[in-house]
């Protein structure tokens, strides 16, 4: 049996999951208004191994939230994983965040979903899935006011996720646009990832493994 912790700050959500196998078994996470992870992280992680009766040496890996997103949520999560998994000697294992936020939907329509990270401004990461989570497009960095998603809304129904949801709400007005109410990735979401990446050994450098930013692609066009 497989014991993960499964580690997620790329937003204002910081969360931490455990599974065994396949199966979610625990959770603790805060979406408060400013970032705490800081502050929270180390807490939560010594708190949901001890609701479990459970040491560090019990875990097979750890898994966290690559990005992208918040620049120092992604460094705290970073490096909490990698100082357990290079101290426990388990394997460390990156999950997408907009695969994680895309698992938030879950439809039997034909449709694409596009999770949402809010980059400020009117900036967004996006990737583009299908209902059964596969990859259609990777993720960029974009403008919502180049209306960049115009083409997979004029294919099918489209499920916006994300906590950038709001501000894309009030610019793409399509009737094939569904915006779902969840805002933020979670750890629990990362359970089937994180599982299948165990079995097929994918697993990262820990040594030389870093987030992905993304940030600095987007540029803006000097107003006349």
């Amino acid at each position: 049996m497989a014991i993960l912790l499964n580690i997620e700050t790329a937003t204002k959500n910081c969360s931490v999951a455990l599974q065994q196998d396949n199966r979610l078994t625990d959770l603790i996470e805060y979406a408060g208004e400013g970032y705490s992870h800081a502050e929270k992280l180390h807490i939560f992680i010594a708190d949901i191994l001890k609701k479990n009766n459970l040491s560090p040496r019990q875990l097979s890996a750890v898994s966290v939230s690559k990005g992208p997103g918040s620049y120092t949520g992604l460094r705290i999560g970073v490096s909490a994983a990698k100082g357990l998994a290079y101290a426990l000697k388990i394997p460390l294992i990156s999950i997408s965040t907009a695969a994680s936020l895309a698992r938030n939907v879950q439809t039997k329509t034909d449709a694409y979903i596009i999770p949402l990270i809010d980059a400020r401004r009117m900036e967004v990461y996006s990737a583009i899935y299908n209902t059964d989570y596969q990859c259609i497009r990777g993720v960029k960095a974009e403008l919502l006011e180049e209306n960049p998603f115009d083409k997979y809304l004029a294919e099918k129904k489209v499920y916006f996720v994300g906590d950038a949801t709001e501000k894309t709400q009030k610019i793409i007005r399509h009737t094939n646009a569904v915006f779902s109410p969840a805002k933020y990735p979670s750890a629990a979401n990362m359970i089937d990832i994180s599982y299948q990446k165990y079995q097929n050994k994918d697993f990262e450098d820990t040594a030389y493994f870093e987030p992905y930013y993304l940030k600095d692609f987007i540029i803006h066009k000097k107003k006349i």
